[in-house]
Order: C-alpha cells, then sequence, then structure tokens
C-alpha cells in the first residue's frame, strides 16, 4: 500500500479529479421501504456516482414503489425486480453486470452516505500502490462504531476450544487504529465496499452458494489471494443502520449465517485440515446453531417470522 495513503495527510489532488469514470453503486434490497429512500437520495447527491443500480430480492412492501421513483427522476438509477429472493450474491453480481463504470461500491440500503464520502474512498483507492478493496469506519446512528467494520479472518480454532476457552483465539472483531487514514484488516463489512471492476472481474466476484452473510468475509479472502489490499478508511465515516431487512426473517438469517460459515470453511481451510478437524468444525458450526434457536425462536415470535 502506497506511504500516500497512510499517513493521513490531505491528497495533493482534488476529489473532483480523482473520480475518473465514475462509479457504479449497487444496492440490493429486500423489504428495505424504512431506509432505501434516504439511501438512494443520498447516492444520487454522492460525488463521483455515475451509476445507481438497485436490485431487488422479492420485496413485499413499499421498497419498489420507492426505487421506481427514483429511476424516474434519474436516469443514473436503475433496477432489477427479482420474483424471489435468490440471495445477496446473485444480487450484488447482478447489479455490477448491469453497470460498465470503473469503479464499483456495493452499498446497503441502511447505509447512509455523506455527499463526499465514495469520492474520499476513492481518492484513497487511487493513492494507493496497488489494487485495494475498501470499507469505510461504520457507525450506529449514535454514532457508535460497528465491529464488523475491521474484520480478521474466522478462528476456527476457536471454534474447536469450546465456549469455555472460546476467547483465546483471535478476535473476529478488530479495534480502529485512528492514528492511520487507511488500515488494513483481514476483511471489511459488505455493507459498503468499493473496489475496482477489474479486481471484482478477475476474482469472478460474489460467491453466488452464499445465500446471506459470509460472502463479504469471501470476497475480501480472495481479493487478498489475488494481491489486493483490503483496508478501511478511518477518516470515511458512514452510518449503518443495521438489519432491516434480515429483522423481518431473523431465522432465516441466522440460518444462512452458520450455513455460509461451513461453505467458508469448506472452501479455504478444510482442504489443510485432517478429517477429525473437519468434522470438529462442522459439529461446532451446528452446535451454535442449536444453542441460539431457543433466542430465534422467540424473535420469529415476536415478528410473525416463519
Amino acid at each position: 500500500m502506497g506511504a500516500s495513503s497512510m499517513t493521513g495527510e490531505p491528497m495533493a489532488e482534488s476529489i473532483e479529479g480523482l473520480t475518473g469514470d465514475g462509479t457504479a453503486a449497487v444496492v440490493v434490497t429486500h423489504e428495505s421501504a424504512a431506509t432505501i429512500d434516504d439511501c438512494l437520495s443520498r447516492l444520487r447527491a454522492a460525488a463521483g456516482v455515475s451509476q445507481v443500480r438497485v436490485v431487488d430480492n422479492g420485496s413485499r412492501d413499499d421498497t419498489l414503489a420507492i426505487v421506481q421513483r427514483h429511476a424516474a427522476a434519474d436516469p443514473r438509477v436503475h433496477f432489477i425486480g427479482n420474483p424471489d429472493n435468490p440471495g445477496f450474491a446473485v444480487a450484488c453480481n447482478q447489479g455490477a453486470r448491469d453497470s460498465d463504470a470503473p469503479w464499483l461500491a456495493f452499498v446497503n440500503p441502511d447505509c447512509l452516505v455523506e455527499p463526499d464520502a465514495l469520492a474520499r474512498l476513492l481518492a484513497h483507492a487511487r493513492a494507493c500502490e496497488g489494487e485495494v478493496l475498501l470499507g469505510a469506519d461504520l457507525v450506529d446512528p449514535s454514532g457508535v462504531r460497528d465491529g464488523a467494520a475491521r474484520r480478521n479472518d474466522p478462528d476456527f480454532g476457536a471454534m474447536l476450544r469450546g465456549p469455555l476457552r472460546s476467547g483465546s483465539g483471535r478476535p473476529l472483531d478488530v479495534a480502529a487504529d485512528d492514528t492511520r487514514a487507511l488500515q488494513e484488516v483481514e476483511a471489511i463489512s459488505g455493507a459498503l465496499m468499493l473496489l475496482p471492476r477489474v479486481l471484482f472481474e478477475r476474482i469472478d466476484g460474489f460467491d453466488e452458494g452464499y445465500r446471506l452473510h459470509v460472502e463479504d468475509l469471501d470476497l475480501c479472502r480472495r481479493a487478498r489471494i489475488a494481491g489486493a489490499t483490503v483496508a478501511v478508511a478511518n477518516d470515511v465515516r458512514v452510518v449503518h443502520v443495521r438489519g432491516v431487512s434480515s429483522r423481518s426473517r431473523p431465522g432465516f438469517s441466522e440460518w444462512h449465517k452458520h450455513r455460509g460459515l461451513w461453505r467458508y470453511f469448506r472452501r479455504f481451510e478444510a482442504p489443510r485440515r485432517n478429517v477429525a478437524v473437519r468434522a470438529g468444525v462442522w459439529l461446532a458450526i451446528w452446535l451454535h446453531w442449536t444453542s441460539r434457536f431457543p433466542a430465534i425462536l422467540a424473535a420469529n415470535l415476536r415478528t410473525g417470522a416463519s
């Protein structure tokens, strides 16, 4: 990573001069009416955004009506309406294919960007040596930082040590280092990602075998394997409301989180582990799912979800 991007000093070139041919913002929606209007209004006002692609996964609330209103008002906004929910990864890839800008920003419908946020991320990316996959300093509406913005790869060894010793492994979340404008990490949150299209296409985009959750960890790992740097811009703050879509079906979300973790393990860790370790990790993942079941059931009863 270039030294100029790590110091936190102001960049010599203006943001306007670094945006190039622009960024395609890809937004995947599902029952996102609570936040999508604000999200799209902000993206349309954001510097450097040349295209907005909204891919809806079978929403039954007012999401589509809101998106259609934005599309009618702004030719940069296109939307794809899937009749069902094929998953977050599938929809992200659909949005990327429907655009042609040289930079891609994947933005959750509950992320509320400031007018210069994406342009500042792009300025950081262009100042770096080599390819980068960048995230932002995600905070909730009250300003509390989201731990998922900076992450290590999952520690499957900690799973095997069991709940009494799991804390002895590496934490998944990484503390923010505010002394650095760009903080290199192993993984960032899929709530907001910026990367060059050439990198996204070279690593074949998101793995569509993931339905919901863990696909961001997978993308980050493959980007690193391909030689890219994964980092968080600590000086670019973005409000992330969190979980607007998944609140309606907490059981569905938890199931696919555990399923995704097992897929990730099989892809990156299982080939160098023996049969006993592979069996142990499988058991640990699904025992954890079982332990979560009472809370999931209670949440389903509260929301009326199936």
